[in-house]
């Protein structure tokens, strides 16, 4: 099940909320949340349910077992088999077929690839897991009595597909008090549908014309202005595609009472790579950072592993294929150039070069991510780099430009605090209009027509595809 679905939007989330706001005890809410939770995950995962429980039950266990240990070296093996027992997991499904894949490279070596079907959201839900045994260890937050308290914190179906990973630690007293009000319900509201509006209204539309330039039969023959179109396009999607469902995942958190952290902060206005990663996927870049770079050593030793290392995991973490590991690479070796000759110059550059350079950089990091063969990321280089017979701007490439210019336009306005700044701009008159009479019947009747937009598309269209989900 999906956010961006007719069923979930009139029928799941409607009849949650009426549950869960029928009762006040926080007890018998949490109840409620996880039926519904366990029921959204088995919707498209009936088997791979199990495999969620299990994992939780197993890390949840090692919890207790770490807690009441007498000893400093049995709670490092509670932890270390609570630890090796989510990774092997996660890697017996994510990349079991493509360790054979690797294997059968070679010579006289010839293993059958086995066909896994990868369980939805694996990465997401084993990550936040691990935060819970691993603070726990560190001593930074108290172990969980109830099973069905932490299964819920892990099952939770605002997060549970495709983040924000959110930490144990971020909400751990909300397993037990919080409170449903008016005013969360309110911006839970407007936020949800502020991210279904950039999955469906753009994303979608986005996609559209990359599957246009990038899947069509004569991709090896399409001009420079087509595959520039194309990547411009998927940038542009896997922006509001992610943010998107992270912008209804806070939204679906308010409305019951949770308060989950920001995962997108505006990346596409960082005038460098260092400033894109702490704006993009904030909770993956600080999930590695803290459990993995700062205790391999961070800045004080073996700098150039620990960055290396958290790169690969980085690109691996994305999927079971080569191009992700090199686009993984590939941002560490950018960091290192920036870290070495970029970042000493400081105010020296100006921002709007250093936007420029990094805008261009990542949009060509986006060509790795999407071609998961080389050969469509190779015919992608050459009708970027080598027009051919197509020349640079064929008729196919006019003809899609003038289509969808205007599009463009919005969506990388879009991408930018430009509302919020008018917003902060004009503060005052605009709470004068809130306020007012005719304020208070624009407000739901702008909620209503959003609302209505979103629905019109999505019973319009059958193509909703949502990039995350193989992650």
């Amino acid at each position: 099940m999906v956010f961006s679905s007719l069923f979930f939007l009139y029928m799941f989330l409607p009849l949650c909320l009426l549950a869960v706001w029928l009762t006040k005890k926080t007890s018998i809410q949490n109840s409620i949340l996880l039926g519904f939770s366990l029921f959204f995950y088995a919707w498209g995962e009936p088997i791979y349910i199990l495999l969620l429980i299990v994992t939780s039950f197993v890390i949840w266990l090692s919890g207790l077992f770490m807690s009441s240990a007498a000893t400093e070296k049995q709670r490092k093996i509670s932890l270390i088999a609570a630890v090796a027992i989510a990774l092997a997991s996660l890697a017996f499904f994510k990349y079991a077929g493509f360790f054979v894949e690797l294997i059968n490279y070679l010579p006289l070596i010839q293993f059958k690839v086995p066909q896994i079907s990868l369980p939805i959201g694996i990465s997401f839900y084993t990550f936040q897991a691990l935060t819970y045994i691993i603070d726990l260890y560190r001593g930074e937050i108290a172990k969980q009595r109830s099973f069905f308290r932490f299964l819920l914190y892990v099952s939770l179906f605002p997060q549970l597909i495709a983040g924000p990973i959110v930490r144990y630690a971020d909400i751990e007293s909300q397993l037990t008090r919080r409170q449903m009000t008016l005013d969360g319900m309110v911006s839970g509201i407007s936020r949800f549908l502020a991210g279904l509006a950039k999955k469906v209204l753009i994303a979608n539309y986005a996609s559209e014309i990359v599957e246009v330039c990038f899947e069509s039969d004569h991709f090896g023959q399409i001009s420079t202005a087509t595959a520039i179109l194309g990547i411009l396009a998927f940038t542009i999607q896997i922006y509001f595609d992610f943010s998107g469902y992270s912008d209804m995942a806070i939204g679906l958190g308010r409305m019951f009472g949770f308060h989950f952290l920001e995962n997108f902060n505006y990346p596409y206005i960082s005038s460098t790579i260092t400033e894109f990663w702490r704006r993009w996927h904030i909770s993956l870049s600080t999930f590695f950072r803290d459990y993995l770079y700062i205790p391999l050593g961070g800045n004080r030793s073996h700098r150039l592993r620990n960055t290396f290392v958290v790169w690969f995991l980085t690109g691996l973490w994305h999927g079971a294929s080569l191009n992700f590991i090199f686009w993984g690479l590939y941002y560490f070796a950018l960091l290192l150039f920036e870290r070495r000759f970029i970042l000493p110059a400081g105010s020296r550059i100006p921002r709007v070069l250093g936007h420029l350079l990094t805008m261009l950089a990542v949009i060509f990091g986006w060509s790795l991510f999407y071609f998961t063969e080389p050969a469509g990321f190779f015919t992608f280089l050459g009708r970027l780099f080598a027009p051919g017979l197509a020349g640079f701007a064929d008729m196919e490439a006019k003809i899609l430009w003038k289509q969808h210019l205007i599009f463009l336009i919005i969506a990388l306005i879009a991408a930018t605090p430009i509302l919020p700044w008018v917003k902060k701009v004009f503060k005052r008159p605009l709470r004068m209009i809130e306020q007012s009479p005719a304020g208070t019947v624009l407000q739901p009747l702008g909620v209503a027509v959003l609302l209505f937009l979103c629905t019109a598309s999505l019973a319009a269209s059958s193509y909703n595809p949502f990039l995350y989900f193989r992650f």
